[in-house]
């Protein structure tokens, strides 16, 4: 049985340089919040994905601008430390005002988190417990400004994402780990997809509130789905051996929540070095989502990442909603 649909938004940086004329150092969309014409360009991104759960009927799902707003990467951008706690602040503040103008919409805030280093690049790794140390201020912001939920996003490697989820339960805040995943469908430092989840929930237990693959088209995805987990329990760190039992490594597909795709079939490296954006099909880029779905029935939430725009979406909405009809 599918589970019952609900849509994020698009390919949030890509789709404000392209489309909406915003210059975005270091990928960093929350630049954006230091104005006031910045914020409004936000909102101008966020309203189309407002419009059409509205006209299918679903919730929504939607992402902070704050996948840079961790420490380092603000330190790259030259601004103060405390901007840390003041662009999440603010960027959970525009979403909440977002949702408060739209009551027929049921909209859940998710502040987003972004990999300390290159998200493509498993090579500059942390252990899990430097990990949770360089999250926990951000996420700690992100839950004290009233996000529903914090996401990471496009997770190259376990460890990170151990860490991010032992900071999240820190603060007590509910967690969703998204790994991104290469042609090949594996996770950039190797593991397959279901390796990489049973990691995360034994050194975790009882782990994240579910999973996501982003930044990896629809066929990368299905990849990644179509891999055995390659479970080896010796290898695999726990502090806690007795609970290990109440993790289902056979089911790890059910752990999985959601995907967030990007139009594009290139692979990360090819994408690292294009020269333009490849935006795809929309149509056929929805059609593939839906399909995904009806593969893997534990997909709840659907959206894009890179080169995605409302218009991906909108078709994303209507070729999942056609497939849940009568009929369909």
């Amino acid at each position: 049985m599918l589970s019952p649909l609900t849509l994020t938004d698009g390919g949030i940086e890509t789709d404000l340089m392209l489309h909406h004329g915003q210059d975005l150092p270091h990928f960093a969309a929350f630049v954006l919040l230091d104005t006031q014409k910045g914020r409004e360009t936000l909102r101008a991104y966020y309203r189309p994905y407002l419009q059409i759960a509205r006209d299918y009927g679903l919730s929504l799902v939607l992402e902070t601008p704050t996948w840079r707003a961790s420490a380092d990467w603000i330190a790259l951008l030259r601004r103060p430390d405390s901007d840390v706690q003041r662009i999440n602040h603010q960027a959970v503040q525009l979403l909440t005002e977002l949702r408060d103008d739209n009551p027929d919409v049921a909209v859940v805030v998710s502040g987003c988190i972004g990999p300390r280093t290159d998200g493509y690049d498993a090579s500059a790794t942390m252990d899990q417990h430097q990990a949770q140390r360089y999250h926990s201020r951000q996420i700690e912001a992100l839950h004290d400004a009233g996000a529903d939920q914090v996401t990471a996003m496009t997770m190259a490697y376990p460890a990170e994402a151990v860490g991010i989820v032992r900071a999240a339960h820190a603060a007590g805040v509910p967690a969703v780990i998204s790994f991104t995943v290469e042609v090949d469908g594996r996770v950039p430092d190797g593991s397959a997809l279901g390796r990489a989840i049973n990691v995360v929930d034994r050194a975790t237990h009882p782990g994240p509130l579910s999973y996501m693959v982003n930044c990896a088209h629809p066929s990368h995805v299905e990849a990644a789905f179509g891999l055995p987990p390659e479970t080896d329990p010796a290898e695999q760190p726990t502090q806690h051996p007795a609970q290990d039992t109440a993790i289902d490594h056979r089911g790890w597909t059910a752990r999985v929540s959601g995907v967030r795709a990007n139009a594009s079939s290139r692979s990360h490296a090819e994408l690292d070095t294009a020269t333009d954006v490849d935006e795809g099909h929309p149509a056929e880029f929805g059609a593939a989502m839906a399909q995904l779905r009806a593969t893997v029935t534990s997909l709840a939430v659907l959206g894009g990442c890179c080169g995605t725009d409302q218009r991906h979406i909108r078709e994303v909405a209507r070729a999942a909603s056609q497939a849940d009809s009568p009929g369909g």
